[in-house]
């Protein structure tokens, strides 16, 4: 029997785990699916926006996955710590596959970045999304008038979209409670989403982009002069050489041009071929605007200074420009492309395979894709990891893994706990009138657990 161990529960971690026991050349593979939180998913559970529930379903799916007979899953489990370094771990198992994401968000690298209410949207995101290592943020909403997201891809429109949306559309969500007492009670008015590049450029997919137009009492609009800018927006040929997403995209704006917020409740604003350079101060040391200077189309796909700014007033600011893969304690990192060195997902240390360990997901390639990009890569992982299955199995274990983690000092999460949590959370649900709604904190998710269990 081949005993596999994949660390992380988000959508490349389950991919990984369905493909190894679904396949045939090497029969009786087990699979311990690791996780440092008591609940799995992922990404999914903590970082798809909650009034996207088609996206958010996807958890059906990969439930089916986490309860088959030959996975086990093992939440509140941290690989990299004391209590179970990267080294012992392939002690207990045949092979260790890594499927960790990028976990750390990208700065500006701006004058005024550390003000008071500038964070990023990861920690944004975490928090209205219930992250148990998010319940110590403190945003500040109801004294926001104006906010200013800077970004152009669908994490940018996911943050905006929740400024903007009111109370009744975010209580049938499972979003935590102090989120949604925060947002309900919000002050914001204005939401500016602003980009370096033109809008043919933007990273977000048109289902995204369309949403920011329909939002119940939110006018959504963009300045003609600004979209004038793209060459790919006054000139057909230009537009039809663009892929179909950034051509569709470039509709929906035209239809935006000019328009009128009339009397809408709030308004966001899509700016475009804008550079962030400063965050100003205001009274105590917090945000009050963002310097932009003013780009321009370098005719090579970038943009340069064109030396005339201008500054947005905002009280909050999320800065959206990607994300970065961490080092992992006793795995190799390359910090220039923030990724784990592979070849076809075998770890390569010095250049040569390690035997046993494997990445897959954003830690293998980078910060790219959509959710459904994680199942070629975690398959060509596995496929990788099953080739070398003759080699692996030499190896006798010393026993069953988890006897070793709870001998370590740890107290994993089984199914049964999360099962408890997933029970505990539709019960506060009901308590407060609403669905399923999350708990957000550690000692709560943990006490769920524990009690279930």
């Amino acid at each position: 029997m081949l005993r596999v161990a994949v660390v992380g529960s988000g959508p490349s971690g389950v991919y990984a785990a369905q493909t190894l026991v679904q396949q045939r050349e090497v029969p009786g593979v087990r699979v311990d699916v690791l996780d440092r939180l008591p609940a799995p998913y992922g990404l999914v559970r903590y970082g798809v926006a909650p009034d996207h529930e088609k996206i958010k379903s996807l958890q059906g799916s990969l439930r089916t996955v986490l309860e088959d007979e030959r996975i086990r899953f093992l939440g509140n489990v941290e690989v990299g710590g004391p209590r179970l370094t990267a080294e012992r771990l392939l002690e207990l198992y045949h092979a260790v596959v890594y499927c960790v994401g990028a976990a750390r968000d990208r700065l500006l690298g701006i004058p005024g970045e550390e003000l008071a209410g500038v964070h990023s949207a990861t920690a944004f995101v975490a928090w209205y999304s219930g992250h148990p290592d998010a319940v110590g943020e403190a945003f500040d909403l109801p004294g926001v008038g104006s906010a200013v997201v800077v970004g152009a891809g669908n994490v940018a429109v996911d943050v905006t979209r929740m400024l903007a949306r009111g109370e009744p559309e975010l209580s049938p969500t499972d979003m935590p409670q102090p989120a949604l007492g925060a947002l309900a009670h919000s002050g914001v008015k204005s939401v500016s989403m602003v980009a370096r590049r033109g809008p043919s450029q933007g990273k977000f997919t048109t289902k995204e982009l369309r949403e920011l137009g329909t939002l119940p009492g939110v006018a959504a609009v963009v300045d003609p002069a600004e979209l004038a800018l793209d060459p790919a927006y006054a000139d057909p040929a230009e537009a039809e050489a663009l892929p179909a997403v950034a051509r569709r995209n470039l509709e929906v704006l035209r239809g935006w041009a000019g328009q009128d917020p009339g009397e809408a409740l709030r308004r966001i604003a899509l700016r475009f071929y804008l550079r962030p350079v400063e965050v100003l101060a205001g009274r105590g040391g917090r945000v009050a605007a963002v310097r932009f200077e003013r780009t321009a189309p370098d005719g090579r796909g970038g943009v340069v200074g064109t030396g005339a700014y201008e500054d947005v007033e905002a009280q909050l600011v999320l800065r959206s420009v990607g994300y970065q893969g961490v080092p992992l304690p006793g795995l190799p990192f390359d910090p220039v492309r923030a990724t784990v060195p592979h070849a076809a997902g075998r770890v390569l240390r010095e250049g040569r395979a390690s035997v046993g360990e494997y990445v897959a997901g954003w830690i293998k390639r980078g910060p790219t894709g959509v959710i459904g990009t994680n199942r070629p890569c975690a398959k060509e992982t596995a496929s990788s990891l099953l080739q070398d299955a003759a080699v692996l199995a030499r190896r006798e274990l010393p026993g069953d893994p988890l006897d070793a983690l709870r001998a370590a000092g740890l107290h994993p999460v089984e199914w049964p706990g999360w099962l408890a949590i997933e029970a505990a959370e539709a019960d506060l649900g009901r308590s407060l009138g609403r669905r399923s709604v999350k708990i957000p904190d550690w000692p709560g998710l943990l006490g769920a657990a524990n009690a279930g269990a």
